[in-house]
């Protein structure tokens, strides 16, 4: 698909991954829709990519339907959903405290695995009644999720975190193909450590050793970096039903 003229929405496009994916696609020519829970952070990088910005709780579906209703009077019916918005809390299951508080778990889950799905599903609803972007292919729509390399390595504190990019990658396969009789392909970006305000979380000594440890380039991923991938995913019309690792080769120790 040729994003330009085209209406995208980046959940999470306040900051980080997002933002960055927000500015690439306003570069070639895309109407960026920024969803974020940060309304003030998301204006700003609307104002800077000549966007919307709109709050949005991804967990919520009276949320999610307010900023879709927004987007379509403001920006049309949008043919690209970038899911960027997530969490990451570290947490043993065993502590000196004794097993972990489920809430926690329950939490991630909900944030990064309920709502990548609860977003997908209502956009997608809405790309499925568009007429196809072009003739060839009959192609509608085109959505990406933020996985992670956690996913298939997560390390010790990461369970929950672990355990919600792995539904994403699991469902990436099944969801591609519930969503082929409607033109719409998805897929999975699936990072390694990326310098955003997420990974600011984590202590220096952390984030230092992850980063000795990426063969090559030796160093976490920019953000810019997962935007490029995004822009080709959308452009490539046989990018369908898979992850695809951005890590520089790293593979996660066990801590």
């Amino acid at each position: 698909m040729n994003i330009k003229g085209q209406t995208a929405i980046i959940t999470g496009g306040g900051s980080g991954m997002g933002a960055a994916t927000a500015r690439a696609f306003a570069l070639a020519g895309a109407k960026v829709v920024l969803w974020d829970m940060n309304l003030a952070a998301a204006e700003e990088v609307a104002g800077e990519t000549g966007g919307f910005a709109f709050q949005c709780d991804v967990t919520n579906e009276e949320s999610i339907r307010a900023a879709l209703t927004q987007t379509l009077e403001h920006a049309g019916t949008p043919r690209v959903l970038v899911n960027c918005a997530g969490i990451l809390i570290g947490k043993r299951i065993v502590g000196k405290d004794g097993p972990a508080d489920l809430d926690h778990f329950m939490k991630v889950i909900n944030v990064n695995l309920a709502g990548t799905y609860n977003t997908l599903r209502l956009v997608a609803a809405e790309m499925a009644k568009a007429d196809p972007v072009n003739d060839d292919d009959g192609e509608r729509g085109v959505i990406i999720n933020a996985a992670s390399i956690a996913a298939f390595e997560g390390q010790i504190g990461q369970v929950a975190y672990s355990a919600s990019k792995g539904g994403i990658v699991g469902m990436t396969l099944p969801a591609a193909r519930d969503l082929s009789k409607v033109g719409v392909r998805v897929m999975a970006i699936a990072p390694g450590a990326v310098h955003t305000p997420m990974i600011g979380t984590i202590s220096q000594e952390l984030q230092d050793s992850i980063a000795a440890g990426i063969p090559f380039p030796s160093r976490m991923a920019r953000p810019e970096e997962f935007a490029k991938l995004a822009l080709h995913i959308v452009d490539n019309a046989y990018l369908n039903g898979t992850v695809i690792r951005l890590d520089g080769a790293a593979r996660l120790a066990a801590k």
